[in-house]
């Protein structure tokens, strides 16, 4: 039965990535977190997918880069590029020393790993500052889909059903706060989101951002930083 389903042509998956053929794709968060970004640093990007963002970096900000990837094919494109990438879970022990860089990065990937508080710990542990963004599960959106429908929200699940997707832990902006808090060690330095075309828009994200920042971006610093 699983290969039956597995095989069927309207049969979405997005639990394995294959990045051939987006050799260069681009998100919308990257300009955000190149801004942050200070030139001449060294970065770690956590889940570093073809490794577009290292490549702005380096081409903007002049960084030091290496990554993290579980895709094989994220991992032949990043080499390609000439990045120093390996093949690991992001959620454990990281094979890296204490303040090894300046910024650790994990772009839209924390709802997808089994341990995000690891995750946090172990970019909190490696470099001074970290920069996370991920799907905010109480997006508006979400909120009427599930009043109305009763069922697991889709528009956050990007068209993917509960069950064909990496999304394993749906968080909030006010679900991070407590996540951070939890880990210690660290304070949210700055909190931005892709803005609007539309005024009110951004007025709402900036007042009310877990109702209506649809992609949150933090950046945080470890208190104990000197």
């Amino acid at each position: 039965m699983k290969e039956d389903i597995l095989d069927s042509p309207n049969f979405n998956d997005n639990r394995n990535y294959n990045y051939s053929g987006f050799e260069t794709a681009e998100r919308e968060e990257y300009e955000v977190i190149t801004e942050w970004i200070t030139p001449n640093s060294s970065v770690i990007d956590l889940a570093c997918g073809n490794g577009a963002l290292l490549e702005k970096l380096r081409e903007e900000k002049n960084i030091f880069g290496k990554g993290v990837e579980l895709s094989d094919s994220g991992i032949e494109i990043c080499k390609s590029k000439k990045f120093d990438v390996i093949k690991g879970s992001i959620d454990q022990k990281l094979p890296f020393s204490e303040n090894e860089f300046d910024y650790a990065v994990c772009n839209v990937t924390l709802q997808m790993v089994m341990y995000p508080e690891v995750l946090l710990a172990e970019m909190k542990r490696i470099a001074r500052y970290q920069i996370v963004s991920f799907p905010n599960f109480a997006y508006y959106k979400n909120r009427i889909d599930f009043v109305f429908n009763g069922k697991m929200p889709r528009p956050m699940l990007f068209g993917y059903h509960w069950y064909s997707t990496g999304h394993i832990h749906q968080l909030s902006i006010d679900d991070f706060y407590e996540l951070v808090t939890n880990v210690g060690g660290l304070k949210i330095s700055s909190q931005l989101f892709l803005p609007s075309k539309i005024k009110w828009k951004n007025f709402l994200m900036r007042v009310f951002p877990n109702w209506f920042q649809h992609i949150p971006i933090f950046l945080l610093e470890k208190i104990d930083a000197r």
